[in-house]
Protein backbone atom coordinates (compact mmCIF):
# COMPACT_ATOMS: atom_id res chain seq x y z
CA UNK A 1 0.00 0.00 0.00
CA UNK A 2 1.27 3.56 -1.25
CA UNK A 3 -0.08 6.45 0.92
CA UNK A 4 0.56 10.23 0.20
CA UNK A 5 0.20 11.89 3.41
CA UNK A 6 0.26 15.47 3.20
CA UNK A 7 1.18 17.74 6.22
CA UNK A 8 2.68 14.73 7.81
CA UNK A 9 4.98 17.24 9.53
CA UNK A 10 2.57 18.24 11.65
CA UNK A 11 0.83 17.36 14.95
CA UNK A 12 -1.85 14.72 13.14
CA UNK A 13 -0.31 14.17 10.36
CA UNK A 14 3.11 13.08 12.28
CA UNK A 15 0.83 10.32 14.21
CA UNK A 16 -0.73 9.25 10.90
CA UNK A 17 2.68 8.97 9.52
CA UNK A 18 4.36 6.65 12.00
CA UNK A 19 0.99 4.47 12.43
CA UNK A 20 0.75 4.19 8.85
CA UNK A 21 4.41 2.64 8.90
CA UNK A 22 5.16 1.05 12.08
CA UNK A 23 2.18 -0.38 12.69
CA UNK A 24 0.85 -1.14 9.51
CA UNK A 25 3.97 -1.44 6.76
CA UNK A 26 2.54 0.95 4.37
CA UNK A 27 4.95 3.05 1.85
CA UNK A 28 4.31 7.03 2.85
CA UNK A 29 5.29 9.87 1.05
CA UNK A 30 4.94 12.51 3.44
CA UNK A 31 4.71 16.00 1.68
CA UNK A 32 4.91 19.18 3.61
CA UNK A 33 6.00 22.85 3.58
CA UNK A 34 7.39 22.88 6.90
CA UNK A 35 6.13 25.95 8.22
CA UNK A 36 6.33 27.32 11.75
CA UNK A 37 4.17 24.14 13.15
CA UNK A 38 6.05 21.40 11.11
CA UNK A 39 9.05 19.24 12.03
CA UNK A 40 10.72 16.41 11.28
CA UNK A 41 11.71 16.11 14.27
CA UNK A 42 8.00 14.06 14.76
CA UNK A 43 9.42 11.52 12.74
CA UNK A 44 12.75 10.40 14.30
CA UNK A 45 11.11 6.87 14.65
CA UNK A 46 10.84 6.71 11.16
CA UNK A 47 12.68 8.75 9.23
CA UNK A 48 15.16 5.83 8.20
CA UNK A 49 12.65 3.28 7.06
CA UNK A 50 12.97 2.32 3.63
CA UNK A 51 8.94 2.77 3.77
CA UNK A 52 9.12 6.57 4.26
CA UNK A 53 10.21 9.18 2.31
CA UNK A 54 10.05 13.24 2.18
CA UNK A 55 9.27 15.59 -0.17
CA UNK A 56 9.37 19.44 0.84
CA UNK A 57 6.93 21.60 -1.14
CA UNK A 58 3.71 23.50 -1.10
CA UNK A 59 0.46 22.14 -1.71
CA UNK A 60 -0.34 24.96 -3.75
CA UNK A 61 2.16 24.29 -5.91
CA UNK A 62 0.47 22.18 -8.66
CA UNK A 63 3.46 21.03 -10.72
CA UNK A 64 5.23 19.84 -7.61
CA UNK A 65 1.83 18.22 -6.67
CA UNK A 66 1.46 16.44 -9.97
CA UNK A 67 5.17 15.72 -10.09
CA UNK A 68 4.45 13.71 -6.70
CA UNK A 69 1.71 11.87 -7.94
CA UNK A 70 3.14 10.65 -11.10
CA UNK A 71 6.54 9.41 -9.42
CA UNK A 72 4.84 8.00 -5.76
CA UNK A 73 2.09 6.34 -7.46
CA UNK A 74 -0.17 6.29 -4.53
CA UNK A 75 -2.94 3.92 -3.80
CA UNK A 76 -4.26 6.45 -0.97
CA UNK A 77 -4.28 10.31 -0.59
CA UNK A 78 -4.59 11.40 2.94
CA UNK A 79 -4.72 14.99 2.90
CA UNK A 80 -4.08 17.15 6.17
CA UNK A 81 -1.96 19.72 4.96
CA UNK A 82 -3.37 22.68 6.52
CA UNK A 83 -2.91 26.08 8.49
CA UNK A 84 -4.71 25.59 11.89
CA UNK A 85 -4.89 28.07 14.59
CA UNK A 86 -7.97 29.56 15.36
CA UNK A 87 -6.08 32.58 17.07
CA UNK A 88 -3.68 32.50 14.09
CA UNK A 89 -6.64 33.17 11.70
CA UNK A 90 -8.16 36.28 13.43
CA UNK A 91 -5.04 38.20 12.36
CA UNK A 92 -3.33 36.43 9.30
CA UNK A 93 -6.64 34.90 7.46
CA UNK A 94 -4.99 34.97 4.30
CA UNK A 95 -2.51 32.05 4.81
CA UNK A 96 -5.33 30.07 5.96
CA UNK A 97 -7.42 30.68 2.76
CA UNK A 98 -4.58 30.36 0.51
CA UNK A 99 -3.49 26.57 2.03
CA UNK A 100 -6.82 25.67 2.82
CA UNK A 101 -8.38 26.56 0.48
CA UNK A 102 -6.43 26.77 -2.86
CA UNK A 103 -4.46 24.14 -1.79
CA UNK A 104 -6.99 21.54 -1.33
CA UNK A 105 -8.18 22.41 -4.74
CA UNK A 106 -4.84 21.68 -5.89
CA UNK A 107 -4.42 18.30 -4.25
CA UNK A 108 -7.96 17.67 -5.56
CA UNK A 109 -7.29 18.28 -9.03
CA UNK A 110 -4.08 16.88 -8.71
CA UNK A 111 -5.50 13.76 -7.54
CA UNK A 112 -8.46 13.70 -10.05
CA UNK A 113 -5.97 13.85 -12.65
CA UNK A 114 -3.95 11.11 -11.63
CA UNK A 115 -7.13 8.58 -10.99
CA UNK A 116 -8.33 9.22 -14.01
CA UNK A 117 -5.12 8.19 -15.78
CA UNK A 118 -5.43 4.94 -13.74
CA UNK A 119 -7.03 1.35 -15.11
CA UNK A 120 -8.71 -1.58 -13.59
CA UNK A 121 -8.50 -2.62 -10.19
CA UNK A 122 -6.20 0.65 -9.75
CA UNK A 123 -8.53 3.10 -10.49
CA UNK A 124 -11.25 1.52 -8.59
CA UNK A 125 -9.57 0.97 -5.29
CA UNK A 126 -8.21 4.46 -5.47
CA UNK A 127 -9.23 6.69 -2.41
CA UNK A 128 -8.62 10.48 -1.56
CA UNK A 129 -9.56 11.26 2.36
CA UNK A 130 -9.81 15.02 3.21
CA UNK A 131 -9.43 15.74 6.74
CA UNK A 132 -11.32 18.40 8.66
CA UNK A 133 -12.78 19.61 11.74
CA UNK A 134 -15.89 19.79 13.96
CA UNK A 135 -15.15 23.69 13.85
CA UNK A 136 -17.39 23.80 10.61
CA UNK A 137 -20.22 23.28 12.45
CA UNK A 138 -19.90 25.98 14.87
CA UNK A 139 -21.24 26.32 18.18
CA UNK A 140 -23.36 23.95 20.30
CA UNK A 141 -25.60 24.90 22.96
CA UNK A 142 -25.51 23.21 26.28
CA UNK A 143 -26.82 19.81 24.81
CA UNK A 144 -27.23 17.93 21.45
CA UNK A 145 -24.01 17.00 19.35
CA UNK A 146 -22.77 17.50 15.57
CA UNK A 147 -23.69 14.64 13.30
CA UNK A 148 -22.58 14.62 9.65
CA UNK A 149 -25.97 16.46 8.74
CA UNK A 150 -25.43 19.27 11.37
CA UNK A 151 -25.25 22.33 9.03
CA UNK A 152 -22.16 23.85 8.34
CA UNK A 153 -21.61 27.66 10.53
CA UNK A 154 -18.39 28.43 10.51
CA UNK A 155 -17.35 30.96 12.83
CA UNK A 156 -13.66 32.07 12.40
CA UNK A 157 -11.68 32.44 9.59
CA UNK A 158 -9.88 29.33 10.22
CA UNK A 159 -13.06 27.18 10.46
CA UNK A 160 -14.91 29.15 7.34
CA UNK A 161 -11.28 28.24 5.34
CA UNK A 162 -12.19 24.45 6.36
CA UNK A 163 -15.64 24.53 5.26
CA UNK A 164 -14.84 25.55 1.94
CA UNK A 165 -12.45 22.99 1.39
CA UNK A 166 -14.77 20.66 2.82
CA UNK A 167 -17.34 21.69 0.01
CA UNK A 168 -14.61 21.69 -2.95
CA UNK A 169 -13.88 17.89 -1.62
CA UNK A 170 -17.64 17.07 -1.67
CA UNK A 171 -18.45 18.65 -4.76
CA UNK A 172 -15.37 16.84 -6.47
CA UNK A 173 -16.86 13.16 -5.97
CA UNK A 174 -20.50 14.49 -6.49
CA UNK A 175 -19.13 16.58 -9.94
CA UNK A 176 -16.31 14.11 -11.12
CA UNK A 177 -17.19 10.96 -9.17
CA UNK A 178 -13.69 10.95 -7.58
CA UNK A 179 -13.68 8.37 -4.88
CA UNK A 180 -13.02 11.13 -2.00
CA UNK A 181 -13.87 10.64 1.86
CA UNK A 182 -14.40 13.28 4.10
CA UNK A 183 -13.73 13.19 8.28
CA UNK A 184 -14.35 15.89 11.05
CA UNK A 185 -12.55 15.59 14.05
CA UNK A 186 -13.14 17.17 17.25
CA UNK A 187 -9.86 18.73 19.28
CA UNK A 188 -6.73 16.52 19.06
CA UNK A 189 -4.48 16.40 21.92
CA UNK A 190 -1.03 14.07 22.52
CA UNK A 191 2.50 13.92 21.58
CA UNK A 192 4.25 16.01 19.29
CA UNK A 193 1.85 18.69 20.02
CA UNK A 194 3.07 22.34 18.93
CA UNK A 195 3.32 24.48 22.08
CA UNK A 196 0.71 27.23 20.93
CA UNK A 197 -2.41 24.96 21.49
CA UNK A 198 -4.09 24.68 24.89
CA UNK A 199 -3.16 21.42 26.49
CA UNK A 200 0.67 21.42 25.18
CA UNK A 201 1.21 25.51 25.99
CA UNK A 202 -0.67 24.72 29.93
CA UNK A 203 1.78 21.92 30.17
CA UNK A 204 4.85 23.58 28.95
CA UNK A 205 4.26 26.73 30.93
CA UNK A 206 3.53 24.93 33.98
CA UNK A 207 6.73 23.38 34.01
CA UNK A 208 8.58 26.54 33.54
CA UNK A 209 6.27 28.15 36.40
CA UNK A 210 5.16 30.66 34.02
CA UNK A 211 1.07 32.02 33.82
CA UNK A 212 -1.54 29.77 32.60
CA UNK A 213 -3.80 31.54 30.35
CA UNK A 214 -7.32 30.85 29.92
CA UNK A 215 -9.72 32.92 27.43
CA UNK A 216 -12.50 34.36 29.61
CA UNK A 217 -14.13 32.30 32.21
CA UNK A 218 -12.76 28.97 30.72
CA UNK A 219 -16.36 27.50 30.45
CA UNK A 220 -15.87 26.87 26.65
CA UNK A 221 -16.43 22.89 26.29
CA UNK A 222 -14.66 20.99 24.00
CA UNK A 223 -14.75 17.04 22.80
CA UNK A 224 -10.73 15.54 23.51
CA UNK A 225 -9.42 13.25 21.07
CA UNK A 226 -6.14 11.26 21.92
CA UNK A 227 -4.27 11.48 18.43
CA UNK A 228 -3.55 8.45 17.95
CA UNK A 229 -7.29 7.32 18.38
CA UNK A 230 -7.52 9.40 15.66
CA UNK A 231 -4.68 8.20 13.20
CA UNK A 232 -6.12 4.84 13.50
CA UNK A 233 -9.79 6.36 12.89
CA UNK A 234 -8.47 7.95 9.41
CA UNK A 235 -6.24 4.85 8.12
CA UNK A 236 -10.37 2.78 8.85
CA UNK A 237 -12.05 5.67 7.23
CA UNK A 238 -10.00 5.45 3.99
CA UNK A 239 -10.02 1.99 4.21
CA UNK A 240 -13.52 1.42 4.14
CA UNK A 241 -15.39 4.47 4.51
CA UNK A 242 -18.55 4.84 1.44
CA UNK A 243 -17.34 7.24 -1.39
CA UNK A 244 -18.89 10.44 -1.00
CA UNK A 245 -19.50 9.78 3.11
CA UNK A 246 -18.41 12.23 5.65
CA UNK A 247 -17.18 10.42 9.06
CA UNK A 248 -17.03 12.30 12.27
CA UNK A 249 -14.46 11.62 14.72
CA UNK A 250 -14.60 12.48 18.35
CA UNK A 251 -13.49 10.75 21.49
CA UNK A 252 -16.38 11.16 23.45
CA UNK A 253 -14.68 13.35 26.26
CA UNK A 254 -16.11 16.83 26.95
CA UNK A 255 -14.46 18.94 29.00
CA UNK A 256 -14.23 22.56 30.08
CA UNK A 257 -11.01 24.59 29.49
CA UNK A 258 -10.83 25.66 32.93
CA UNK A 259 -11.44 22.07 33.95
CA UNK A 260 -8.67 20.46 31.57
CA UNK A 261 -6.30 23.06 32.95
CA UNK A 262 -6.99 21.93 36.69
CA UNK A 263 -6.68 18.11 35.40
CA UNK A 264 -2.80 18.88 34.19
CA UNK A 265 -2.63 21.51 37.36
CA UNK A 266 -3.49 18.60 39.69
CA UNK A 267 -0.41 16.02 37.83
CA UNK A 268 1.87 18.62 37.65
CA UNK A 269 1.57 19.45 41.38
CA UNK A 270 2.18 15.26 41.81
CA UNK A 271 5.21 14.66 38.84
CA UNK A 272 7.01 18.18 39.36
CA UNK A 273 5.63 19.66 42.37
CA UNK A 274 7.30 23.33 43.36
CA UNK A 275 6.77 25.46 46.21
CA UNK A 276 2.64 26.43 45.21
CA UNK A 277 -0.20 25.08 43.93
CA UNK A 278 0.30 25.46 39.80
CA UNK A 279 -3.45 26.28 39.59
CA UNK A 280 -2.08 29.20 41.61
CA UNK A 281 -0.36 29.90 38.04
CA UNK A 282 -4.12 30.76 36.01
CA UNK A 283 -4.76 33.56 34.66
CA UNK A 284 -7.75 34.41 33.41
CA UNK A 285 -7.04 36.35 29.95
CA UNK A 286 -9.89 38.44 27.47
CA UNK A 287 -11.63 36.01 25.70
CA UNK A 288 -11.09 35.19 22.05
CA UNK A 289 -13.24 37.10 19.41
CA UNK A 290 -15.82 34.77 18.39
CA UNK A 291 -14.53 31.79 20.94
CA UNK A 292 -17.49 29.21 20.31
CA UNK A 293 -19.09 27.79 23.16
CA UNK A 294 -18.96 24.22 22.66
CA UNK A 295 -18.10 21.52 20.66
CA UNK A 296 -19.05 17.68 20.70
CA UNK A 297 -18.76 14.86 18.40
CA UNK A 298 -21.28 12.38 17.90
CA UNK A 299 -19.11 9.40 16.39
CA UNK A 300 -21.96 7.21 16.01
CA UNK A 301 -21.62 6.53 12.12
CA UNK A 302 -17.68 5.54 12.44
CA UNK A 303 -18.35 3.61 15.35
CA UNK A 304 -21.21 1.66 13.98
CA UNK A 305 -20.59 1.76 10.24
CA UNK A 306 -16.82 1.27 10.09
CA UNK A 307 -16.21 -0.51 14.04
CA UNK A 308 -13.80 1.96 15.06
CA UNK A 309 -13.70 2.79 18.87
CA UNK A 310 -11.59 5.36 20.58
CA UNK A 311 -8.77 3.62 23.59
CA UNK A 312 -8.06 6.28 25.03
CA UNK A 313 -10.33 8.35 27.50
CA UNK A 314 -9.55 11.63 28.13
CA UNK A 315 -7.70 10.69 32.01
CA UNK A 316 -5.82 8.19 30.74
CA UNK A 317 -5.06 10.34 27.29
CA UNK A 318 -3.83 13.31 29.63
CA UNK A 319 -1.43 11.14 31.88
CA UNK A 320 0.18 9.80 29.00
CA UNK A 321 0.73 13.55 27.41
CA UNK A 322 1.70 15.35 30.58
CA UNK A 323 4.88 12.47 31.24
CA UNK A 324 5.65 12.63 27.19
CA UNK A 325 6.21 16.29 27.77
CA UNK A 326 8.00 16.01 30.59
CA UNK A 327 10.46 13.52 29.18
CA UNK A 328 10.97 14.51 26.10
CA UNK A 329 12.28 18.83 26.28
CA UNK A 330 14.84 17.50 23.45
CA UNK A 331 11.70 18.00 20.74
CA UNK A 332 9.45 20.79 22.62
CA UNK A 333 12.75 23.04 23.78
CA UNK A 334 13.83 24.24 20.04
CA UNK A 335 10.07 24.91 19.25
CA UNK A 336 9.55 27.33 22.89
CA UNK A 337 13.01 29.07 21.43
CA UNK A 338 10.94 30.21 18.21
CA UNK A 339 7.70 30.29 20.14
CA UNK A 340 7.87 31.17 24.19
CA UNK A 341 3.84 30.77 24.57
CA UNK A 342 2.62 34.36 23.67
CA UNK A 343 -0.56 35.44 23.35
CA UNK A 344 -2.03 35.28 19.96
CA UNK A 345 -4.82 36.23 17.96
CA UNK A 346 -5.27 39.92 19.26
CA UNK A 347 -7.25 42.28 17.12
CA UNK A 348 -5.47 45.56 17.09
CA UNK A 349 -7.33 48.65 17.16
CA UNK A 350 -6.44 52.41 17.03
CA UNK A 351 -7.70 54.78 19.26
CA UNK A 352 -10.52 56.96 17.78
CA UNK A 353 -10.89 60.74 19.40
Amino acid sequence: MRVIVTGGAGFIGSALVRHLILDKGYDVLNIDKLTYAGTLTSLTSVEGSNHYRFLKADICDISSIHEAFNSFKPDRVMHLAAESHVDRSITGAKDFVQTNVLGTFTMLEAGRAYWQGLSGDKQKTFRFLHVSTDEVYGSLEDDGLFTEATPYDPSSPYSASKAASDHLAKAWAHTYEMPVVVSNCSNNYGPYHFPEKLIPLVILNALHTQPLPIYGSGANIRDWLYVEDHARALDIIVERGRIGETYNVGGRNERRNIDVVKRICTMMDSLRPSDKPHETLIQHVTDRPGHDARYAIDASKLETELGWKAQENFDTGIEKTVRWYIENEWWWAPLRQGYAGQRLGIIKTEATE
